[in-house]
This record gives structure tokens, C-alpha cells and sequence, in this order.
């Protein structure tokens, strides 16, 4: 299914997992809140700069990704997790890490506002 934008993507999940997404939505607002929302991938993400992250409903968990550098630079904060090169699983029986998305995506908005201003010069 084709979603127009991230609110139509959230409407179509299950009730609990509309929640758990638009805490990572809102989350990601704020840690970037000059970001852009849209879909890619078919699904919903953030970009500034480039594109910063995606996240999406699966059967037992939320997907998160934050791009291979993303993964990289938190592997420690995100060992309890599973983590493959791009994409890390928050499973629904556990708390949303909100404080490491957090951190994840500030890194992001600045690792791409960098890499902006060196392909400027």
C-alpha cells in the first residue's frame, strides 16, 4: 500500500502501534525539528540536509533507521538491541529508548548538515 504522507501511514496500523510510532514521530521532532517529514521507502521519514531517518511498523517491533554511521557511532548504547549495518528493532514488549533516538538523530541533522557545508565549498 502507497501511503500519501506519515499520518495515513500511522492511521493504518494497529491501535497500540500507532502510539509507539507517533512517540518515535514526535521524538524525532524534536530533536530535529527544522527536519522535513515525508515517505520514502514507503515509509515514514525525516530529512535535513539529506535524509536523516526512517522508521516503520513491523509484526513485533518498530524499525529504526538511522543510516549505517547512525548504527556505527551508538553500537555500545544500542547492544541490547537488535542491530543489523542500518537498521536497529525496538520491540514492542520493551520501553521505547526515547533519550537514544533522541541522541541518534541529533547526530544525524549534524552529520548531514556537515557534510552539507563540505560539498558547498
Amino acid at each position: 500500500m502507497a501511503f500519501g504522507d506519515v499520518n495515513e501511514y500511522i492511521a493504518a496500523q494497529p491501535t497500540g502501534v500507532r502510539e509507539l510510532l507517533e512517540r518515535v514521530r514526535e521524538t524525532i521532532k524534536k530533536a530535529a525539528p527544522h527536519a522535513d517529514e515525508t515517505i520514502s521507502y514507503g515509509m515514514p521519514a525525516f530529512k535535513q540536509s539529506g535524509m536523516l531517518v526512517w522508521f516503520a511498523a513491523h509484526s513485533k517491533h518498530i524499525g529504526f533507521y538511522p543510516t549505517a554511521s547512525g548504527i556505527e557511532s551508538f553500537k555500545q548504547e544500542l547492544s541490547s538491541f537488535t542491530v543489523s549495518k542500518g537498521t536497529v528493532q525496538f520491540p514492542f514488549d520493551k520501553p521505547l529508548p526515547v533519550a537514544l533516538i533522541t541522541k541518534i538523530v541529533k547526530f544525524r541533522v549534524a552529520e548531514n548538515i556537515k557534510k552539507a557545508e563540505v560539498k558547498k565549498k
